[in-house]
């Protein structure tokens, strides 16, 4: 059982959802490899990704490197979220903004097709079943009872972890109905020190977390959220919502394995200078490089020491 080998070390890179802002994400490990001069999947026994942070995930585990995920960010990101149409406004009040076709392309570009099952890293990639009114994950076979994510191809898996509601059409894959992880997990390092803790057998004491969120909004809460109402919260309730899970489960993980144990990283920004479908390349760029050179000597004295684990997955990368 692989669970009994794991117990002197394990650590977790949890990645948060966030669209186009993934971008941030992808640059922040590209500038740590280089600063450090290392790759950041040796470190790294389980990988753990919602929405963007899956697509990323997906990719680090299929050999990818940071920078070439963040070329995928800068050269795809522009042509994924582009709308010419006349009526977009009107069109976005009954179906998505955008259409599933250029990033189905763009990621088949990159992946190929590959199957989830050749990912040479433990992976949990989170999504959300509206069929069944459920979460639903998507993890690699790391564990004999994990008998079928292995089979799906890559591709699927990361359109299901980013169909964000109203943004993108929902994924229908085996039966399920599956939209964006984000709408409950758009953190996962809670889902991630939970398979941790849970399947795989580690101690709390062994395990240490790299949670790396996509920057956030310096918002201000009007005083009529007070009073409570359909309309006066309807253009904060999914922004709050997702914040207060997010920050829960930051909170979560250092309360269960300790603050030393735990790097978070999301640096604020201007509200408005960055969007799910659109930003600034180039101050989402040099944020990611100030906040990696802030924070490389806590990763390299947290995380620098450990090797990851080897991953023997459970069943073949392809069936015969």
């Amino acid at each position: 059982m692989e669970a009994v080998e794991l117990t002197k070390r394990f650590q977790i890179l949890a990645l948060d959802g966030g669209g186009f802002r993934g971008m941030f994400s992808a640059a922040v490990l590209a500038r740590l490899e280089e600063d450090l001069n290392v790759r950041i999947t040796d470190h790294f026994d389980l990988i753990a990704g919602t929405s963007t942070g899956g697509i990323i995930a997906l990719g680090l585990g299929l050999g990818l490197s940071p920078r070439e995920i963040l070329t995928f960010y800068t050269d795809h990101g522009p042509r994924i979220f582009r709308d010419r149409s006349r009526m977009r406004g009107v069109r976005h009040l009954f179906r998505a903004k955008y259409g599933s076709g250029p990033l189905r392309a763009a990621l088949t570009e990159v992946f190929g097709d590959r199957t989830f099952g050749e990912s040479t890293k433990r992976l949990v990639i989170t999504s959300y079943n509206v069929a069944a009114d459920d979460v639903y994950l998507f993890r690699t076979p790391h564990l004999p009872t994990l008998k079928r994510d292995w089979r799906e191809s890559a591709v699927n898996i990361a359109l299901a972890t980013s169909a964000a509601p109203t943004y993108l059409p929902g994924m229908r894959l085996d039966g399920a109905r599956l939209v964006d992880g984000g709408v409950w997990a758009n953190n996962p390092a809670m889902v991630a020190l939970t398979e941790t803790v849970g399947p795989l057998g580690i101690p709390l004491d062994a395990i240490r977390v790299f949670s790396l969120g996509t920057t956030i909004d310096v918002r201000h809460r009007h005083r009529r959220l007070d009073r409570g109402g359909l309309l006066p919260w309807a253009g904060d309730a999914v922004e709050v919502l997702m914040r207060a899970q997010s920050e829960s489960a930051a909170k979560q993980v250092r309360h269960f394995v300790g603050k030393t144990n735990v790097l978070r990283l999301n640096p604020t920004v201007p509200t408005g200078a960055v969007a799910l479908d659109k930003v600034n390349i180039e101050t989402l760029y040099g944020l990611a490089g100030h906040v990696s050179r802030d924070a490389s000597p806590s990763f390299d004295r947290t995380f620098g020491d450990h090797v990851a684990h080897p991953y023997v997955p459970c069943y073949p990368a392809r069936e015969a």
